[in-house]
């Protein structure tokens, strides 16, 4: 019979593939900015945001922060550089005024996240402690985050049409957070929990929007590649 760390390790590695899964989903996209040799209209806010997050989740991983949570340094450190190349080849590819943002946005957040290392370290000397410190920010980050399928789900709405929102990518992102959803209560983790029932709910209702308004869709207008962006 296989134990409960057993079960947590499979699924944690099953959480892993299906998130490395959607790190990689903008390939297309930058594949599109390498041939144009040109950002065009995509912003670097999505990118930007996933770097200073899986760096806060990779801290939180740490054995001295939150204990046997090694597959939750694993994905989120691979997420950070996969992140940190996006970023170099929109930097590549930039205007003057959007490497500038890039650059001072990177300073602002590597400030943010010493700091916040430093005085959890300092000041907090317990792993409970820690981790509610960090785990917090973590919950509110990914909150801030799914700000953007909450966009495009009121795009979907008020067009009628789900041309904008790929049925694979939300189907992936609803099952990797019901499998880090399942990783926490194995061994109950609320700041993993937390954002995983968010990211579960916001994937649900992609799903459903899906149904309702696939018929409707106009498949044969041409879609703008629309940016979406999951944590």
């Amino acid at each position: 019979m296989v134990d409960t760390e057993t079960t947590r390790t499979i699924v944690g590695v099953l959480g892993n593939i299906l998130a490395l899964g959607l790190f990689a989903s903008p390939i297309p996209t930058f594949i599109k900015i390498y041939k144009a040799k040109s950002v065009e209209d995509f912003k670097p806010d999505p990118y930007l945001a996933t770097v200073l997050n899986c760096a806060m989740w990779c801290i939180y991983g740490l054995p001295f922060v939150h204990p046997d949570s090694y597959l939750v340094i694993s994905i989120n450190s691979a997420g950070l550089i996969i992140e940190l190349i996006y970023l170099v080849i929109f930097f590549i590819y930039s205007p003057f005024s959007k490497r500038r943002k890039i650059i001072i946005a990177l300073v602002i957040e590597t400030i943010f996240f010493v700091c916040v290392v430093v005085i959890t370290l300092q000041v907090f000397h317990t792993t409970k402690d820690r981790s509610m410190i960090i785990g917090t920010l973590c919950i509110i980050f990914n909150i801030v985050m799914y700000a953007s399928p909450l966009t495009v789900m009121r795009m979907v709405i008020r067009t009628k049409s789900v041309k904008y929102m790929p049925f694979a990518l939300s189907l992936v992102n609803f099952c990797d957070t019901i499998v880090w959803m399942i990783y926490s209560l194995l061994k109950f983790d609320v700041y993993i929990l937390i954002p995983n029932v968010l990211g579960a709910f916001s994937g649900l209702v992609q799903l459903i929007l899906y149904a309702i308004y696939y018929r409707p869709t106009q498949w044969d207008t041409t879609a703008r590649e629309t940016q979406l962006f999951y944590a």
